[in-house]
C-alpha cells in the first residue's frame, strides 16, 4: 500500500525514528502506526523513544569551515553535564562534517545524510540510547562566501554561543571581531532596514506614550521620540551598537574604517528560546523509579 507523507511525519514525532526507518516500519505494518511503533521499538528504538518527550536545552553549538563553505550546528542534550561528554562533542564533530560535505540545508536533510554507519538521525538515536539523555539536532544553518569575503567565527563559554559573520573586503580579523561583538552583545539584527516595520511602529508609540507620560506635549513628545528611536537600534542593531573594543566608534565605523562590509551574521546561542529542565532532586529519583 502507498504511505503517505502525513502518516510517516506522524510516526517520525511519535517515535524520534529516522524518515526512512518509519517509512519502512509502516510498509511491513500495512499503515497500521501502532504496530510500526512495535516494530522500531523492537529493532532497538524503545529507549530513544522513552526519552523523546524530555526537555534537551542544554548542548553546545559550533561551527565547521572548509574552504569557502561554513556551517553552524546546535546540538542538544538534557543536562549542561552531557556536553562536555566526549562523545558527545565527537557526535558533534561527525555531524558537523558530514553536513559540510553535503547539500543539506535543513535540519530535516541533515538527519537523512549518510555517514559510515547509517545515518545521521541513527548516530543520534544510537548516542541518546548510550548517553541516557536525550539528544537532538536543534538547528543548522549554512553560509558560502566568494573569494573577495570572510568568514568570522567566534565561540564562546566553550561552545554555549557559537557567532559566524560573512564580511566583503576587510580581512578574517575584522569579520572575527564583528562575530565577537555579536556574541557579547546580542544584537537582533544586523541593519537598521532588518527591523520590521510593525516592530519599529510599535516602539515609537510605547516611546511617544513614555514621554506623553512625562507631562511632555504632544509635539515635543513626537521629536523626543526620534532620539529615542536611534538609542533602540544601537541596542538593537548590530552596526549601530558602540563597537566594544573601541567605544569611541560603532561598528558600522569599524568596518568603514577597514573598508569592509557585513552581509551575514549567525548567532547561536544554545537553548535560547527553549524550556529548561527544572526539575529538583526529589522529582528526579521519583522519575526514575517509576521509569519515566
Amino acid at each position: 500500500m502507498m504511505i503517505s507523507a502525513g502518516l510517516i511525519k506522524e510516526l517520525r514525532e511519535m517515535s524520534g525514528a529516522g524518515m526512512l526507518d518509519c517509512k519502512s516500519a509502516l510498509e511491513k505494518t500495512n499503515g497500521n502506526i501502532e504496530e510500526a511503533m512495535d516494530w522500531l521499538r523492537e529493532k532497538g528504538f524503545a529507549t530513544a523513544t522513552k526519552k523523546s518527550s524530555r526537555i534537551a536545552a542544554e548542548g553546545l553549538a559550533k561551527i565547521f569551515i572548509k574552504d569557502n563553505k561554513a556551517v553552524v550546528v546546535e546540538v542538544n542534550a538534557e543536562t549542561d553535564f552531557v556536553s562536555k561528554n566526549e562523545e558527545f562533542v565527537e557526535m558533534i564533530d561527525t555531524i558537523g562534517g558530514v553536513i559540510l560535505d553535503s547539500k543539506a540545508n535543513s535540519v530535516e536533510d541533515a538527519l537523512e545524510l549518510s555517514y559510515e554507519e547509517g545515518t545521521i538521525n541513527d548516530l543520534i538515536v544510537a548516542k541518546t540510547a548510550k548517553i541516557g539523555e536525550k539528544l537532538s539536532l536543534r538547528r543548522i544553518s549554512v553560509l558560502e562566501k566568494e573569494t573577495d569575503q570572510h568568514f568570522g567565527e567566534y565561540l564562546h563559554n566553550g561552545g554555549k554561543i557559537a557567532v559566524l559573520t560573512l564580511v566583503e573586503g576587510g580581512n578574517e580579523e575584522v569579520a572575527k571581531d564583528v562575530a565577537m561583538q555579536s556574541a557579547a552583545m546580542k544584537p537582533q539584527y544586523v541593519l537598521i532596514e532588518d527591523v520590521p516595520e510593525e516592530v519599529v511602529a510599535r516602539e515609537r508609540e510605547v516611546l511617544k506614550e513614555q514621554s506623553m507620560n512625562e507631562g511632555k506635549s504632544e509635539e515635543i513628545a513626537t521629536k523626543m521620540v526620534e532620539g529615542r528611536i536611534k538609542k533602540f537600534f544601537k541596542e538593537i542593531v548590530l552596526v549601530e551598537q558602540a563597537f566594544i573594543k573601541d567605544g569611541d566608534i560603532d561598528v558600522k565605523t569599524y568596518l568603514n574604517n577597514n573598508n569592509a562590509k557585513l552581509l551575514q551574521m549567525i548567532r547561536f546561542e544554545v537553548g535560547e528560546g527553549m524550556e529548561k529542565r527544572s526539575d529538583d532532586f526529589a522529582s528526579e529519583v521519583m522519575s526514575q523509579i517509576k521509569g519515566e
